[in-house]
């Protein structure tokens, strides 16, 4: 008699365990990213899959100490607790920063919620990195125009000096007024939605305008420009992005090559993908310094950009272009050769 009491309380319990692991894992699937239930040994009851795809859990083991700690304090106290945890996951420890909450559940197990953080943790750090560079490059053209302000004043009686002064200060004028444009560009590119605003265009409409736009400063600078978009391609996108993406890499073209060069603007397709090639025959870029120049405020030679008025955000603008209408761009560059910029973009489809 005994022995069947003990069974029917064995299997009472098991099922009582069965159904608590069951409402345990509904829980944790809807309540965070990652969610895990330990049980008194703080193994793991129930783990989410969002826990497991972030290497929280092996072995039905967590594996960050810092886990471990705080899952300790919630199951000696009470309510719950919280921390902001900068964790190192997977083979090549990758950083993950994650806002952990754990608290007591039931009598013996502790439920612990994880919130991956590391995206915003990653564009707040951007953010103000970018408020840091943009307050860097204002200053500069800001402050030599306030300069050349009080020198204009001090020196009303010399007219030449004047003209002097009076020419450097639209030089710094046009400078900030190129890097506020660009500003404006780049802010557009990063929050524009192109399955809501594109539309079917011709891409060789976009490159003639972008060549268009630059013919006036390739004269200015001695260089040949050539172009060739016979091809008729449509694509699904913003024509004006678009435009200023190839009229920004024909412009570095042309700034960053020597009088008498040549700069050609060419179009092909390749399985699907169009592919607008920029070829300069310009100082070419050095390799080590290739990984970096789609970077914002990033110059390879700060004192040439400065010379050509470059704000170190064209780039930038092309590769947020690019990534926009589902695209890249590649670079080909040797030191003293030239260089070659390639806006790869998917074609529309047509149906037969």
């Amino acid at each position: 008699m005994k022995l069947v009491s003990k069974r029917k309380k064995a299997k009472a319990e098991a099922a009582e365990v069965n159904a608590f692991e069951k409402v345990a894992s509904q829980i944790v699937d809807v309540m965070a990213s990652a969610g895990v239930v330990l049980d008194v040994y703080n193994s793991a009851l129930t783990s989410s899959p969002g826990a497991l795809q972030l290497g929280l859990v092996q072995n039905r083991r967590l594996v960050h100490q810092e886990l471990v700690e705080l899952v300790q304090e919630a199951r000696q106290g009470f309510g719950t607790f919280q921390a902001e945890v900068r964790l190192e996951t997977g083979l090549r420890k990758q950083e993950l920063w994650v806002h952990a909450r754990a608290a007591r559940f039931g009598e013996n197990y502790v439920m612990l919620l994880v919130d991956d953080r590391t995206e915003s943790k990653k564009l707040e750090e951007t953010r103000r990195d970018f408020v840091a560079n943009v307050s860097h490059e204002l200053k500069t053209p800001v402050g030599a125009i306030g300069l050349l302000a009080e020198a204009i004043a001090s020196s009303s009686d010399d007219s030449q000096m004047v003209q002097k002064f009076a020419n450097s200060m639209r030089v710094e004028s046009e400078r900030l007024g190129h890097l506020v444009k660009d500003l404006i560009e780049l802010s557009r590119v990063q929050v524009a939605n192109i399955t809501k605003e594109g539309k079917i265009i011709s891409l060789q409409k976009v490159v003639t305008e972008a060549v268009r736009r630059n013919v006036n400063l390739a004269q200015q600078h001695q260089i040949k420009l050539s172009a060739s978009a016979k091809t008729p391609v449509q694509l699904f996108g913003d024509f004006e992005m678009l435009v200023t993406a190839i009229r920004n890499l024909i412009e570095n073209a042309i700034l960053y090559s020597n009088p008498g060069g040549h700069v050609g603007v060419g179009v092909r397709i390749a399985d699907g993908v169009a592919e607008i090639s920029v070829t300069d025959s310009g100082i070419g870029i050095p390799e080590a310094e290739q990984s970096r120049i789609f970077e914002r405020f990033y110059r390879v030679d700060p004192s040439r950009s400065r010379e050509t008025g470059g704000t170190g955000l064209g780039l930038a603008i092309v590769k947020h272009a690019a990534s926009n209408h589902l695209g890249e761009v590649k670079i080909f560059s040797k030191a003293g050769i030239g260089s070659t910029f390639t806006l790869r973009l998917p074609m529309e489809q047509k149906d037969d």
